[in-house]
């Protein structure tokens, strides 16, 4: 691997990267990458020189006294995407990748997808390292930085646990983790930082929210009083937290309706820490701002949340944190004596389950969301045997779709449009210079959502125009399987969702396939399309009448192609023969599957009897409204798309074959 050209100074800058849900892969190719152990090396144009970057950093570093400087690649509020402002390791390393830096090396640790994209876009400064997650990177910290080292880092960017992380792998090694509130590559990046964003903070209509924010903070209250601890507050560092608990929404994400925030709720007054600016006079007085009593809101300035809590912490308090996106800047203000910790916090605990009027919201998002998919389908099916379409402009113009809908605010995170061997990268999305043409030969692969006010969307489908191959089909077929599998499974209340998510992977793991992502994620009513904690994973909460979770089986050939069948779906009671507290799934995305990948031979008669009672739910729901829209093309699309499948009829010659040999049989003639 390629050195960095750096004296034998021992400072470092450590760059960590959280990947979640959907990352984005680049695939770049081979093509004019770096080539740094020619005299003078080959830089690529994509290259971004960082050598008067780190230097300046490093003179920032020097004057904290510091050996070693821990830059994250997230914000201070655990967002899976994150604004232009907070790209710190973007700008420091010059590439989107997780990355490690010293004055003596330079380095990036990344996996596979993201190598090529290294080498066309870092100087000769860094090394590529192609391994990820925490043991390498510091194991390669505790080797480069001298004993008596001191390691500062933002405790604004690491979360709880990772601090935990690094701490415990530096004790007795005699280096020093040191916290430091003023972040150094800011200082270093200095105007040329985007400014943080300053649009107007709104609040929902009231139509588009299940509660009012008094219905929610009172709520809060109460399950304040009834635990065991009974904390005296409770601090809201995620920033769909905030934006749910007020129904309050900006833009300051990109695909997250959020603002930069903190909340501190206690049992007799409420305080919001944002930019006092963005809010209206109209959204300042829909909070009360104007009192002081326990329904007021006080706007505090944002960055006073650290010495509000310290001052707050003072007093006989217990302040109730949800450890998993509470950072250590935090952290370590409150007195470990005054906390009451859990894995989530009770806000975020209370929005995974929706009631009544949030879920016929949500349900109504993807109706609507739907039709705009279905226009689409409709609209490759005439263009890509002309040849005009690619990856990057299909996805345009679904997201243009989308856009026309009602409520419509935007897609809710980057569409993945992946054309033929492409698909086989399971969170690939194009660009507008990197792409491939959509062909009637292969599969195409559409993951893709929207935001609006009513509701977050997330639908999968994958398709074929020409004809597939034998085993094509099988495999979409089996993942059509796993999807229905799990989407009519019957199970107890209060299941985990690791426990039963197999159920998809069962007909794949029949003929030795399998898909290496998770199995579905929860989804927000105008908040995260991947919503906390719901889900199929280890670390998600179980299961419970009210709660939207994805379910997204699938099978990838290296470079050959890519199936992913993603539906939404609404936690629901069962209707068992014997009374008890099951619970089951109904599906509420409402686009049918491509009848042409479907091996019908495969289906067994209740998958076949599931698929055709969701394929008639289709039409209900959303035959009239593209009736009522005029959009009789798509119309017509919809029905034929919908039409009941049947059983295979056996073949003739075969059965004509069995009676032969029955009729032998009888006669007890051997064959």
């Amino acid at each position: 691997m390629a050195r960095a050209h750096w004296g034998c100074c021992p400072w470092l800058v450590l760059l960590c990267a959280c990947a979640w849900g959907h990352t984005k892969p680049v695939d770049l190719g081979g093509q004019d990458v770096r080539n740094c152990s020619t005299n003078p090396p080959y830089l690529p144009v994509t290259v971004v020189n960082t050598t008067m970057s780190l230097t300046a950093l490093r003179q920032q570093m020097q004057t904290q006294n510091l050996s070693a400087y821990i830059i994250p690649g997230t914000d201070a509020h655990m967002n899976e995407y994150i604004g232009q402002h907070d790209e710190r390791r973007a700008w420091i390393t010059g590439f989107t990748g997780s990355a490690v830096v010293t004055m003596k090396k330079a380095a990036v640790w990344t996996d596979s997808r993201y190598w090529t994209q290294a080498e066309r876009q870092m100087d000769c400064n860094w090394e590529l390292h192609k391994e990820v997650g925490t043991t390498p990177i510091v194991t390669w910290l505790l080797t480069e930085i001298p004993a008596g080292g001191r390691v500062g880092f933002d405790p604004f960017l690491l979360s709880i646990d990772t601090w935990e992380s690094y701490d415990l792998a530096l004790q007795g090694s005699n280096r020093q983790l040191v916290s430091i509130t003023t972040n150094l590559v800011d200082l270093v990046w200095g105007s040329e930082r985007p400014p943080v964003p300053n649009q107007p903070i709104y609040a929902l209509q009231e139509a588009f929210t299940g509660s009012t924010w008094q219905e929610k903070v009172s709520g809060v209250r109460s399950q304040m009083q009834k635990h065991q601890k009974v904390p005296t507050a409770v601090l809201l560092s995620a920033l769909e937290e905030t934006a749910w608990l007020f129904n309050l929404r900006a833009s300051d994400i990109p695909y997250n309706p959020f603002f930069y925030s903190y909340t501190l709720l206690t049992d007799s007054s409420i305080r919001l820490f944002a930019n006092k600016s963005r809010f209206s006079s109209e959204t300042l007085s829909y909070l009360n701002s104007s009192c002081t009593g326990p329904m007021c809101v006080q706007i505090e300035d944002y960055s006073q949340v650290r010495d509000s809590i310290q001052a707050y912490s003072l007093g006989d308090v217990r302040i109730w944190i949800g450890t998993s996106y509470t950072m250590y800047g935090i952290y370590e203000m409150i007195p470990k004596e005054k906390l009451v910790t859990d894995t989530y916090s009770p806000v975020m605990m209370t929005k995974a389950v929706k009631n009544s009027k949030e879920q016929a919201l949500l349900k109504a998002s993807h109706v609507r969301d739907a039709v705009a998919v279905i226009r689409y389908l409709v609209w490759l099916e005439k263009n890509v045997p002309k040849g005009t379409v690619d990856e990057f402009s299909g996805a345009e113009i679904v997201d243009k779709f989308r856009g026309e809908e009602q409520f419509s605010s935007g897609p809710s995170f980057e569409t993945i449009s992946a054309s033929g061997l492409n698909a086989a990268l399971a969170h690939y999305s194009p660009t507008k210079e990197l792409n491939r043409k959509l062909s009637s030969d292969e599969m195409y692969l559409l993951d893709s959502g929207g935001q609006y006010w009513d509701g977050t969307t997330d639908i999968t489908r994958t398709v074929h125009w020409g004809t597939p191959s034998a085993f094509q089909k099988e495999a979409y077929t089996r993942v059509l399987i796993g999807n229905i599998d799990l989407s009519r499974l019957i199970f107890p209340a209060a299941t985990s969702g690791r426990m039963v998510e197999a159920f998809a992977r069962r007909a794949l793991w029949d003929a030795g396939l399998n898909y290496g992502h998770g199995t579905g994620h929860g989804i927000g009513n105008f908040l995260c399309v991947h919503e906390w904690p719901v889900g199929f994973q280890s670390n998600n909460i179980a299961m419970a009448k009210g709660m939207f979770t994805s379910i997204e089986p699938g099978y990838y050939k290296d470079g050959e192609f890519g199936i992913r069948l993603e539906d939404v779906a609404l936690v629901v009671e069962a209707k068992t023969k014997y009374p008890g507290s099951y619970l089951t799934f109904e599906v509420v995305s409402f686009v049918p599957y491509d009848r042409n990948l479907i091996d019908v031979s495969l289906l067994s008669p209740e998958h076949l009897q599931y698929l055709n009672r969701y394929y008639q739910t289709i039409r209900e729901k959303v035959g009239p409204e593209l009736q009522r829209r005029q959009l009789l093309e798509e119309f017509e699309w919809l029905q034929q798309h919908t039409e009941p499948l049947a059983a295979r009829a056996p073949d003739t010659a075969s059965w004509a074959s069995v009676l032969v040999v029955s009729t032998l049989a009888i006669l007890g003639w051997s064959v």
